[in-house]
């Protein structure tokens, strides 16, 4: 819970009416044209997913105490209303597979979302084992999307995988990673077009994947999911104290979780964001980011020039 305890401090330090910005009134306040999420289309498909998603590592890893799921379920359903629908999980991230399925499975949203998780582990038979575990706590006869975790024996998953997919158990198949070290690699598959989705690591500051595996992405026609969209909240230590300047209202941003996740977004390449969080307030700002204006390539060169002074 180390993003949420800085991403709080920053909260503090910038007064209460920018904490209140984090409330609904982000919506409310939107104008009409402003209310309508931003969604990037699925190349395999033409399927359309909202730019913010939901990560679930170290925050969905909770007991089964009512008093340990209760953030949990307002996220979930916050999530739903506001249109939100990616939810990224994966075995290795502890009961968070579990804790999803059994939540929106209470709360009867289970087929309102878009789930991923991953396959975490070593050999064929352990692999459709593991994958199977992971449809029962999800409790799905179908999931959307299935990655090879960490490229973790991907070569052996990626074809049962494909077997999957032909036989309608997946929609879509991907790899991850989340060390720029492992870019190349990535965009070595991406290039054959093995897969539907990438998912890797892409912030403000760390912006190696600009340098060719984004674009090979887009013009393979593979999607794109982000993950360390706040650096394990570095961003927000970075930026402890400081009033968010003022051109970032050029692009109706509200709050430094916006600023990062909109620099995000606004790549054209990218499918959908994933910032991980247990706290209610901070989902309903991060989806505030898939509203208005994205920045445009000026625009994107300004907020990397401030983060870099700040």
């Amino acid at each position: 819970m180390k993003d949420s305890f800085s991403r709080r401090d920053v909260i503090k330090s910038i007064g209460f009416s920018s904490g209140a910005m984090l409330l609904n009134p982000l919506f409310s306040h939107a104008k009409p044209e402003q209310k309508i999420m931003i969604e990037r289309t699925i190349p395999a498909s033409g399927e359309k997913l909202p730019v913010i998603g939901l990560g679930s590592w170290q925050q969905f890893d909770v007991g089964q105490a009512a008093s340990e799921r209760a953030a949990l379920t307002k996220v979930l359903q916050e999530m739903e209303t506001l249109g939100g629908k990616l939810i990224d999980a994966s075995p290795m991230y502890g009961r968070a597979e579990e804790v999803i399925g059994a939540l929106t499975t209470e709360l009867k949203n289970n087929d309102k979302f878009f789930f991923a998780t991953k396959v975490w582990t070593t050999g064929k038979e352990q692999g459709i084992a593991q994958m199977n575990d992971s449809f029962r706590k999800m409790g799905r006869k179908k999931i959307e999307l299935m990655q090879i975790h960490n490229l973790q024996d991907w070569q052996t998953h990626l074809k049962t995988l494909k077997d999957w997919k032909a036989q309608g158990k997946i929609k879509y198949i991907g790899i991850t990673h989340y060390t720029d070290s492992a870019h190349a690699r990535l965009e070595q598959i991406v290039k054959a077009k093995e897969v539907d989705f990438v998912q890797f690591n892409y912030s403000i500051r760390s912006r190696n994947a600009e340098k060719s595996l984004l674009n090979a992405a887009k013009d393979h026609g593979v999607a794109v999911i982000i993950n360390e969209p706040f650096e394990q909240g570095a961003l927000f230590r970075a930026v402890k104290g400081k009033e968010l300047p003022a051109f970032a209202a050029d692009y109706d941003i509200r709050s430094w979780a916006q600023y990062f996740l909109k620099y995000i977004v606004s790549h054209p390449a990218v499918t959908c964001a994933i910032p991980g969080t247990s706290d209610v307030k901070h989902v309903t700002d991060n989806l505030g980011a898939a509203l208005g204006k994205l920045p445009d390539e000026a625009g994107r060169k300004k907020m990397i020039e401030w983060i870099e002074k700040a």
